[in-house]
């Protein structure tokens, strides 16, 4: 049986957040999938990504843990303000994002690739 225990905001650095997902080392690790991949994200108010990401063939989800998040698609903006509040889109959709407040964001992607 595989286990893992942990602390997101303590594992989180080593993998710029990502706790799951085919990259997570060592390969025979439960947390080294090829099906999906989890985030923990934090960030500071005003941090951003300004740009555009662009190419993702996964489906994304993010989760709001706490915090005022923005994430901008190409046709809206979504303003996550309630703890749980989540967005999601499908491979293909470029993106970017700003925290309004010191924020704590779950993100969901799958497939890991």
């Amino acid at each position: 049986m595989s286990i893992a225990t942990g602390n997101a905001f303590d594992d989180g650095p080593a993998h710029r957040g990502w706790l799951v997902g085919t990259f997570i080392e060592p390969p025979d690790s439960v947390a080294n999938s090829t099906d999906v991949e989890i985030k923990w994200g934090t960030h500071a108010a005003g941090e951003e990504r300004a740009e555009w990401t662009t190419g993702e063939t996964r489906t994304s989800m993010m989760v709001l843990i706490s915090g005022r998040f923005l994430q901008r698609l190409p046709d809206r903006e979504v303003e996550l303000r309630r703890q749980g509040d989540y967005v999601m889109w499908g491979p293909g959709v470029v993106h970017a994002w700003r925290a309004i407040e010191d924020s704590v964001m779950m993100t969901v992607r799958w497939p890991s690739v």
